[in-house]
């Protein structure tokens, strides 16, 4: 019998498509994790790992592949995910960091959005009673807004994905907690972004867009749900939309000239590589013109709002530890190299 939808996506059932989508992710990388059914969550193979500081994070679904495709070697050892632009509970976040607790304590890297910002703490707590220790690091990088729908102070977006990188390849080589929750903080006090949106998204379980955008206008400063962002104005160049990309990161992030940076160029769902590679080059020419050096990069859609047609930049300065954390193997359905 055929199912009706309302719009053109894959679906059975709305109300299943995050429970089938992480059966799916489990289904095609059975040698990196495991999900759990029952508790809705994402754990990395063989966790727990007698004496390694494990990491932990979550949100709604409908970022993917974050933060399920960053669960494996050298990044998060379990995730917790959310109904789309949902929090998970704090019985998920509880059962994750138990399931991954090894003894040395797990880290839980949290976006600044007050449903996760309440939610982890709570399950931080629960988890505390329960013997385990707890750190948590809230991610608030984006420098479009103060103050959002889903917020109090910035917003967590592209850092979270370094964060859990960095960090993670601290917990891999057996750094104890307080180190590894230390490159947590460093990262995210050492990143900046700025998203723009050329289009909204649509939910599946509404079936509407979030918000209408006018052919020819584009959504600056906007966040990972499609909120507002700082203004909407008439769509320039990619060289001009660039420009207010840079100008936003470095006029916040202040770095000395002749920093080493890391650049994520970030596609928020429905922008094709050719124009995030366009983007990036752009970006590399305009930091190297503000002097300021990109020695790394990740280029690609790594934490997207459904469908949206955008892109994000992140730049975080590295020092030579951290380059080094970056550069260490991984192997996770999203994220790979030397492993």
């Amino acid at each position: 019998m055929a199912v009706e939808t309302k719009v053109r996506k894959f679906l059975n059932d709305p109300a299943l498509v995050v429970k089938e989508s992480l059966a799916g992710l489990a289904a095609a990388h059975p040698d990196l994790l495991r999900y759990d059914a029952q508790q809705q969550i994402v754990v990395r193979k063989g966790a727990p790992k007698p004496g390694k500081v494990a990491l932990v994070s979550g949100g709604g679904s409908g970022h993917e592949p974050l933060h399920g495709g960053f669960v494996g070697l050298g990044m998060l050892d379990a995730a917790c995910p959310g109904e789309v632009f949902t929090s998970p509970v704090p019985d998920q976040m509880l059962a994750a960091t138990k399931a991954v607790d090894g003894g040395a304590g797990v880290i839980h890297i949290v976006k600044n959005y007050t449903g996760d910002v309440l939610n982890f703490k709570m399950a931080a707590e629960e988890a505390a009673d329960a013997g385990i220790k707890v750190e948590a690091v809230v991610i608030d990088d984006d420098v479009a807004v103060q103050d959002s729908l889903y917020t109090a102070g910035r917003r967590g977006v592209g850092a979270t994905v370094l964060a859990e990188k960095i960090a993670g390849a601290a917990a891999e080589r057996g750094d104890a907690l307080a180190q590894v929750t230390g490159f947590v903080k460093r990262v995210n006090e050492r990143s900046r972004s700025f998203g723009v949106a050329l289009s909204s998204c649509i939910p599946p379980a509404s079936g509407k867009a979030i918000f209408d955008l006018p052919e020819g206008q584009i959504e600056l400063g906007i966040g990972i749900h499609g909120e507002p962002g700082r203004r909407r104005t008439t769509l320039g160049s990619a060289s001009e939309v660039v420009d207010v990309m840079v100008e936003a990161v470095l006029s916040d992030l202040k770095l000395s000239r002749g920093a080493k940076v890391l650049v994520f160029l970030n596609g928020m769902g429905g922008t094709p590589l050719l124009e995030l590679y366009l983007l990036y080059g752009e970006a590399d020419r305009k930091l190297r013109a503000a002097g300021v050096e990109p020695v790394r990069n990740l280029v690609g859609s790594y934490i997207t709002s459904l469908e949206m047609a955008g892109a994000s930049l992140t730049v975080l300065e590295l020092d030579d530890e951290m380059t080094g954390l970056w550069d260490a193997p991984v192997h996770t359905p999203a994220l790979r190299w030397r492993a």
